[in-house]
């Protein structure tokens, strides 16, 4: 399994070869295209695994920045990527200010966690309230009598918590603070929802490599990651309670029971604080991002052809069975219906591809 460090180098050499690759973005050759994107590193994981994967039978390379979702979603808007990489769906006012209509297509689903570095403690109940107490500063210990009530069997330290969070634009922030202004009032009246938020306590790290290794190193510390950096590094996660009551730990069957239920028809669609029984309440989609109109920034038909092409392997059933190798969820099969209609209405120069 990779470590932080793994993964960090990793986005690192992809973010050179995408600067300074040996093939420009519209150069193609006997070994077919380079496809350039930049994004999220929620998934990242996974998409090093499905790149890596779709490259052995294709003739197509692809490099992926993990730049953060709010580098992902302005790289597309420069026109500097053939897609991007977000946890958090463009709004309507993002769209609009966009220089073309954009397509949203989720590529698996996956978990934010609480990861925790408390020594001894490897079963851990939290709710909103408590979070909402610890991001906020009012809850400054772990042996506080919030969360002492929550955990009735474990022996919780008197140790200081350092909650840490994201410095940069973040869908995995969007995704956290989705959920909790959904569980908490407090924080949807104090924080609210958003990529970036104003933080008054804890510590700030770039990316979900960097909120993990903060983690890993601090005795104490708390923070919100993907669910696959806390496996990577070997620190334990928070089971959180659900709208049902249910402490609920983040597996693979407890994301997909988030996803029960109606689909929104462009696939922008949050998940989180699902009411369906066993669901995990920080569940979510990621999404790549791609303009419906592929002609722009000097690109030729062919670079259209094969991001396409890329994209809906992304859809087939080999690719969704590698989410689960690398712990996130693959897409219900409504959800794929969904995607691959709205992948079908791509064009070039106003010819649908």
């Amino acid at each position: 399994m990779k470590t932080v460090q793994q993964f960090l180098a990793a986005a690192l050499s992809l973010l050179i070869l995408t600067s300074c690759g040996a093939k420009s973005k519209n150069q193609t050759s006997d070994d077919g295209v380079v496809i350039t994107a930049a994004g999220a590193t929620f998934p990242l994981p996974y998409y090093n695994l499905a790149f890596k994967t779709y490259q052995q039978n294709a003739a197509n390379d692809v490099t992926y920045g993990g730049v953060g979702s709010g580098g992902g979603i302005r790289s597309l808007k420069d026109k500097v990527v053939d897609f991007g990489g977000t946890d958090a769906y463009l709004s309507d006012k993002e769209l609009a200010n966009m220089p073309g209509a954009v397509l949203h297509i989720p590529t698996c689903m996956g978990a934010v966690v609480l990861a925790y570095n408390l020594a001894g403690v490897d079963q851990l109940n939290l709710n909103a309230i408590a979070l909402e107490g610890i991001y906020q500063g009012t809850i400054t210990s772990w042996d506080d009598p919030q969360i002492a009530a929550l955990n009735p069997s474990v022996t919780l330290p008197k140790l200081a918590i350092t909650p840490v969070y994201r410095s940069d634009g973040s869908g995995t922030t969007y995704v956290f603070s989705d959920y909790m202004s959904k569980a908490s009032t407090v924080w949807a009246a104090n924080k609210g929802t958003g990529k970036s938020l104003k933080w008054d306590f804890g510590v700030a790290a770039k990316g979900n490599p960097g909120v993990a290794g903060i983690i890993k190193q601090t005795p104490g510390a708390i923070g919100y990651i993907g669910s696959e950096y806390a496996f990577a590094v070997k620190i334990p996660s928070a089971s959180l309670q659900n709208p049902k009551g249910e402490f609920v730990a983040a597996t693979t069957a407890t994301i997909s029971a988030a996803a029960n239920g109606a689909h929104a028809a462009d696939s922008r669609q949050m998940i989180t604080n699902s009411p369906a029984e066993g669901a995990y309440p920080i569940s979510c989609f990621t999404w790549i991002i791609l303009y419906k109109e592929q002609a722009y920034a000097s690109r030729e038909k062919n670079q259209a052809v094969q991001t396409l092409s890329l994209l809906k392997w992304m859809l087939s059933a080999e690719a969704q069975a590698l989410t689960t190798k690398v712990h996130y969820a693959p897409l219900p099969t409504n959800v794929i219906e969904v995607a691959t209609k709205n992948l079908d209405t791509v064009s070039f120069n106003g010819e649908t591809l």
